[in-house]
């Protein structure tokens, strides 16, 4: 039989047992998002100490701010883009590439004018390294295994977020800020090297018509994953392939979901990332000392990928994906921050901070699943795109009018109106599930085909 006759690249990876290859994937794909989310955090630890050095002031911190995830969404729309038209592996190796060099540069920054503009560079590779990781992963991981796989990348995200803390408490008293710059670039382009063994998608290559290479790539992956076994039969080719026309991300199935998902991830994205980003800032105004600020942020930290693993393996236990499991991963979301702003002190906050990690990981992996499921491998890389641009694009907005509420009326007056907000946004969702009619479970192993095609 030849190979173009016997691609059918989604259904032979997806009947795949889960072997050494695929925990190769993850760990590579792993190492980039903690680099991703490191180099994310890692704002919190250079503002505070900017500003109490007076290299950079309140307004020069909140230009920062902005200019990342400025970045980071434009850099996001390009890879979704770039992605599906010259492939995954082109994508998820030049975003290493940029944001690890833009990092390193920046610890040589003379002044902040040219440390936002390099932040703003660094951004372009760190929102680009979002969206390939997530869809790198859909492409490669059996979809039984996917709920539970994409839950885990997430963990290796926050983890960057402790782990920047215990550098920043351990490196900037000793070194400055500039340290944790040379830190996070060196990192990423070691993993950039590590990447490089990592293969073309076989379904984009069969999307794309280069069905001769796919066929000879699933032969070397189906030979290492099965081990010397005998694989079961693939499901039967797809039928003919959907649009791959930009209009069809704006009608129905995919516009519901994906204007819930995006309204569900700018509430997480301006309170998590913002919060966070400026929180030894407050330290610092309080008149807190650069290794005190750092220790307390530490702490604070260190529930986030403890509750995000949780959220994940209660997340994968889950055999379907429903809009419902969105809105009230959003009620509890917004029920622990509400209770995070009232805390009366670190340890409670402590134990609510695991709290707001197991919502807001089962919120981010639902959101984004129930989106990228039903895409095509054609279209996956834009609607992860589109996506992540109101994502990302929320925080040049919301991350400095949270920086002004904060400092105005208190760190926990911002806490509270994210709560809010978050409440809100559940029951936004709670209304938009009753309205769609189109309200069905995305079972994994029924839209295995689906989902791969």
């Amino acid at each position: 039989m030849s190979a173009i006759a016997t691609v059918n690249a989604g259904a032979r990876l997806d009947r795949l047992p889960v072997s050494a290859f695929h925990r190769r994937i993850l760990r590579l794909i792993g190492l980039g998002m903690f680099f991703d989310g490191f180099d994310i955090y890692l704002g919190a630890a250079v503002l505070g100490t900017t500003l109490r050095s007076g290299f950079s002031t309140l307004g020069e911190n909140a230009a920062f701010v902005s200019s990342t995830f400025l970045g980071m969404m434009l850099g996001s729309l390009l890879t979704g883009f770039l992605g599906d038209r010259y492939g995954r592996r082109f994508t998820y190796q030049a975003n290493l590439a940029v944001f690890g060099l833009a990092s390193i540069a920046a610890a040589f920054a003379p002044n902040m004018t040219v440390l936002i503009a390099l932040r703003f560079v660094m951004g372009l590779g760190l929102g680009a390294e979002n969206v390939v990781g997530y869809s790198t992963m859909t492409e490669f991981v059996p979809p039984a295994r996917r709920g539970r796989w994409l839950g885990l990348i997430a963990v290796f995200v926050v983890t960057g977020l402790p782990v920047s803390a215990l550098a920043a408490w351990l490196l900037v008293p000793q070194f400055g800020w500039r340290a944790m710059f040379v830190l996070g670039g060196v990192g990423a382009l070691l993993v950039w090297q590590a990447r490089k063994s990592l293969p073309e998608s076989p379904r984009w290559l069969e999307s794309v018509g280069r069905r001769a290479e796919a066929e000879a790539l699933m032969q070397v992956i189906e030979r290492e994953a099965s081990g010397g076994r005998l694989l079961p039969p693939p499901a039967p080719p797809p039928g003919p392939a959907p649009s791959r026309s930009l209009s069809t991300l704006f009608a129905p199935p995919l516009l519901g979901r994906m204007v819930l998902g995006c309204i569900s991830l700018i509430v997480i994205n301006t309170l998590i990332y913002g919060f966070i980003t400026w929180l030894p800032t407050f330290f610092a105004k309080q008149g807190l000392s650069v290794a005190t600020s750092f220790g307390y942020s530490l702490i604070m930290a260190l529930g986030a990928p403890a509750g995000s693993l949780i959220g994940a393996l209660l997340s994968a236990r889950r055999t379907s994906v429903k809009i419902n499991d969105i809105t009230l991963a959003a009620f509890g979301f917004g029920f622990s921050m509400v209770l995070l702003a009232i805390t009366p002190n670190v340890a409670c906050a402590y134990v609510i901070g695991v709290a707001v990690g197991i919502s807001s990981i089962t919120f981010m992996t639902a959101s984004t699943a129930i989106v990228q499921l039903r895409s095509a491998p054609e279209m996956r890389g834009r609607v992860l795109a589109l996506q992540a641009i109101v994502f990302l694009g929320s925080t040049p907005i919301g991350g400095p009018i949270l920086g002004w509420v904060c400092q105005q009326f208190g760190a926990r007056w911002g806490v509270m109106i994210g709560g809010l907000g978050a409440l809100v946004a559940g029951g936004y969702g709670w209304r938009a599930a009753r309205r769609l009619t189109d309200d069905q479970t995305f079972a994994p192993k029924r839209d295995a085909v689906v989902a791969a095609h």
